[in-house]
């Protein structure tokens, strides 16, 4: 199904609508300048070539800031660019699914800039999970207004009995339906989600079919998140989400239909994007100027810097500059950052393609590391071409929290069964091509580390930072996060030039339960 042009609708604050938790909400307080364009000369330096860097660079020159782009890689898109395939074959190329839900606001605005009618998304018919013995759960045709949303699903799912709902924690179920951003931080984040779920008194087969989703927003463990990020993920991507969970996906794999489109619009911008160049050192001037010393050598100076790496990348940098240890809190902050486990995407070719009933995108609990199965040639046209010509498909397989001493055959043994007990009919499908990836460049969310993440802003005024890592003024996840971390980083800085910054949105942050109920 294809994503129509819908503008955004003028949104009213306090209306009644927002108050049952329906529709989006202005961030209020996301810019403070006047100006429309930035004084001449006025140059921003971003480093970071992920969608948190490409948003603020956008932001940033769109404003008329010139605006260079550091990238060490050789290709724009972070963790969603796409590796190289195996014999030259495009389609076993390996990337993250990239999805946009409904209610990614911020992550939807930055495509538009390429893609105003958003003809690139088609849309998921469902938001599926399936488990052991043919357990599976369906997230679609729910209401969207809390608390139908969770009536609804509670009232069909078959994870949960009559009898389980009787021996359900009174108090820890308010506490989810009544969540409140800034006092569950400070209750629950040093509680492992595990620990959160099995005081609500949900079994292990309803908390792996009914929380998979929302524990796998970071690639941990229920052992490995803290409850706080368990809760805030299930208040924004559910419970207080006006749009429903069902997602739309790019037709093409993000290299191609996000990232070298969004590249050239940056270009077109004036933007000077430099790949394969790292940062290796910031310094910082009297005159409020930074300056920014690449591998090669040069030094660049500019009014304004964006850290928008990954987790690894910006620890190193901070470590490495001087300058940026003069505030012993913010240099702790990121020196204590965590990254996520190690995760692994498995693109394999097969020699005949899945049952016409195989949902495109499902996600997957209690059957190993298996996560996430993608049949792509059922979502992107690359792979859907190169198995017209094969007469098979294109199937990955997603796995978080793989251990670091997991051997790659053993890996792929594991996610084989589970896929040959999930879908039986690839038990006699032959492997034509394979790709295996594992990367451990994902944020982690532990307990107890809420207080002491950092934020968009940073002690150096002229130095923001940007990523799915970083701590945020309202709910949000995983691209939207990115995104609009990108675009709060570059406000900060157009505020200090007085220049008007980019419009954020969000979710509600309580709706109607918390309204109701009360704090």
């Amino acid at each position: 199904m294809r994503i129509s042009s819908v503008p955004f609708p003028p949104q009213v604050r306090g209306s009644l609508e927002e108050r049952l938790g329906k529709g989006r909400r202005e961030l209020r307080g996301a810019y403070r300048g006047t100006r429309e364009r930035a004084e001449p000369n006025t140059r921003a330096v971003v480093i970071g070539g992920g969608i948190a860097g490409v948003s603020a660079a956008c932001v940033l020159a769109e404003r008329g800031v010139s605006v260079v782009l550091l990238e060490r890689s050789d290709r724009l898109g972070g963790r969603l660019a796409a590796s190289a395939g195996p014999e030259g074959s495009p389609a076993l190329r390996v990337a993250p699914v990239t999805t946009f839900p409904r209610h990614y606001y911020n992550a939807r605005a930055l495509l538009r800039r390429i893609d105003p009618e958003l003809v690139t998304l088609r849309a998921l018919e469902d938001c599926v999970v399936l488990g052991p013995d043919g357990a599976a759960e369906s997230f679609a045709d729910l209401p969207v207004s809390a608390p139908l949303n969770a009536l609804a699903l509670i009232r069909r799912t078959p994870s949960v009995s009559l009898g389980d709902l009787r021996k359900l924690s009174t108090e820890r179920t308010r506490q989810m339906l009544r969540f409140d951003p800034q006092k569950h931080a400070a209750q629950h984040d040093a509680m492992t989600a595990a620990r959160f779920l099995e005081e609500v008194g949900l079994t292990s087969r309803a908390q792996q079919m009914l929380f998979r989703v929302f524990v796998h927003a970071g690639a941990s463990e229920p052992t490995a998140l803290s409850a706080s990020e368990l809760l805030a993920s299930f208040q924004f991507q559910f419970l207080g989400n006006p749009e429903g969970l069902i997602a739309d996906v790019l037709e093409e794999p993000a290299s191609d239909a996000l990232f070298l489109p969004m590249g050239r619009y940056l270009k077109s911008l004036g933007v000077e994007i430099r790949l394969g160049t790292t940062a290796i050192e910031v310094g910082r001037d009297r005159g409020d100027r930074v300056r920014v010393t690449t591998h090669e050598g040069e030094q660049l100076e500019a009014s304004g810097l964006v850290l928008a790496q990954h987790v690894e990348g910006v620890r190193a940098l901070v470590r490495a500059s001087s300058d940026l240890g003069d505030d012993a809190a913010f240099a702790r902050s990121i020196d204590e950052l965590g990254g996520g486990g190690t995760y692994a995407m498995w693109r394999l070719s097969l020699d005949r393609p899945l049952e016409e009933s195989r949902e495109p995108y499902v996600r997957v609990a209690g059957m190993g590391c298996l996560d996430a199965i993608a049949i792509h040639d059922r979502l992107e046209g690359e792979s859907r071409r190169h198995a017209l010509r094969t007469g098979g498909a294109i199937v990955q397989l997603q796995a978080f929290a793989v251990p670091e001493s997991r051997a790659d055959d053993a890996l792929k043994s594991e996610l084989l069964a589970a896929l040959h007990t999930l879908y039986p009919e690839t038990k006699d499908a032959k492997v034509l091509s394979e790709q295996l990836v594992r990367r451990a460049d994902a944020p982690s969310f532990a307990p107890g580390s809420f207080a002491a993440r950092p934020r968009v802003a940073t002690p150096y005024g002229n130095i923001t930072l940007a990523g799915d890592y970083v701590k945020l003024p309202f709910p949000s996840a995983l691209l939207e996060r990115a995104t609009a971390s990108g675009f709060l980083a570059a406000n900060l800085l157009l505020d200090r030039w007085d220049v008007r910054g980019e419009a954020l949105y969000t979710i509600p942050p309580r709706g109607l339960v918390g309204s109701l109920i009360g704090r």
